[in-house]
C-alpha cells in the first residue's frame, strides 16, 4: 500500500525539484485514468527512461469539488500511475508518494492542474543520486566501550555441606565477559567436575559465582553455556550437556531469568586438541565449559 510522503522526504524533494528531471501526465475532470493520448505519452516516456530512476510521484487536482474528494482523487491518480510504472522502471527504495489534491499554487488553466508529476534522475546522474536529493550520509555513531564494573576482590559463599568458602574473583575474566561482543566465546577457566559426574568440585564453585555476578551486573547479557568433554569419542551419558545444564540450573536458582540463558553439550566433537590427547594438559584443555555471548 502506498504511503503518503514523510515530512523529511517532502522537504528534500521540494527543496531540490530543480535538480531533478520531471514529466507530467494530465487527466480529464474527476477522472483518475488516463486518456489514450496521455497513456501513449506515458508509455513512450517509460521506453525512453527505463534505465533512469523514479524518486517521487506527486498527484494534483483542480479546485472543483470538496477538499476531501480532491485529496482522494489525487491519491487515486498517483496509485494509477504507480501501478503502470512500478515493474517497468527503477524506483528508489525509499520512494514515497504525495497527493496534494487542490492544495498547491493553481494555474488559471484548470486542465493544467489535473495531473500527476513524476520526478526522476537520469542514469548518468545516479552516482550523485543522494547529492541531487540533498541527502547527507548519516554520521557514524561511535560505539563507546562499556565501563568496567568494580567487582569485589573476594567472595564468601556457603557450600552445600553448610561450610563457607572464600574465593578470589577473577575480575579480568569478569570484565572480559562484560565487554565481549555478540558471537564471542569465553572459556571458564578452572571449572572442574567430579569425575564422570556433573557435580562441580568445591574448589570450583567460586567460578559459578563469578558468572552469576557478571549476569547480575549486566541485565542485557544473554549467554549459551556450552559443555565439552575430553578423551572419549562418544558422549554416551550426554555428560557434556548435563554439566552445562548444572551451570544453567545454578544460575536460574539464583534468580537469573531463564530466557537469558541456554545450554548445550558438544561431547568431544569440538576438541581444542585432537583425540586421543597426548597428555593431561591437552585433556584438561578439551574438558571445558565455555559461554557463547548471545546478546550484550
Amino acid at each position: 500500500m502506498l504511503r503518503k510522503i514523510t515530512t523529511v522526504f517532502f522537504l528534500f524533494i521540494t527543496a531540490n525539484l530543480l535538480a531533478q528531471e520531471q514529466m507530467s501526465v494530465f487527466f480529464e475532470s474527476n477522472k483518475f485514468q488516463l486518456t489514450k493520448k496521455e497513456q501513449n505519452k506515458l508509455n513512450q516516456w517509460i521506453l525512453a527512461n527505463n534505465n533512469n530512476k523514479i524518486v517521487a510521484i506527486h498527484g494534483f487536482t483542480d479546485e472543483d469539488g470538496t477538499s476531501g474528494f480532491n485529496d482522494t482523487l489525487a491519491q487515486k491518480r498517483v496509485d494509477f500511475i504507480f501501478q503502470i510504472v512500478k515493474d517497468q522502471i527503477k524506483i528508489r527504495a525509499d520512494f514515497k508518494t504525495l497527493s496534494f489534491g487542490e492544495k498547491f499554487n493553481q494555474s488559471a488553466i484548470k486542465a493544467e492542474n489535473r495531473k500527476v508529476t513524476i520526478y526522476y534522475i537520469l542514469e548518468k546522474d545516479l552516482p550523485r543520486e543522494n547529492e541531487i536529493l540533498g541527502i547527507k550520509p548519516a554520521a557514524a555513531v561511535e560505539e563507546l566501550p562499556k565501563p568496567e564494573i568494580e567487582y569485589p576482590e573476594k567472595l564468601v559463599f556457603e557450600n552445600p555441606n553448610g561450610t563457607k568458602s572464600e574465593f578470589k574473583l577473577d575480575r579480568v575474566f569478569m570484565n572480559r565477559v562484560n565487554s565481549a561482543k555478540v558471537g564471542e566465546k569465553l572459556k571458564i577457566e578452572n571449572l572442574n567436575f567430579i569425575i564422570n559426574t556433573f557435580a562441580v568440585v568445591n574448589e570450583s564453585r567460586g567460578k559459578m559465582y563469578e558468572l552469576l555476578l557478571v549476569l547480575q551486573n549486566n541485565p542485557q547479557l544473554k549467554i549459551e553455556i556450552q559443555g565439552h568433554l575430553c578423551c572419549m569419542p562418544n558422549d554416551r551419558l550426554d555428560l557434556s550437556t548435563q554439566r552445562a545444564k548444572a551451570i544453567y540450573n545454578f544460575l536460574v536458582s539464583n534468580q537469573i531469568y531463564p530466557a537469558r540463558l541456554s545450554y548445550k553439550g558438544f561431547g568431544s566433537t569440538q576438541p581444542i586438541y585432537p583425540l586421543p590427547e597426548k597428555n593431561e594438559s591437552e585433556r584438561a584443555a578439551n574438558r571445558r565449559v565455555e559461554i557463547l555471548i548471545v546478546a550484550n
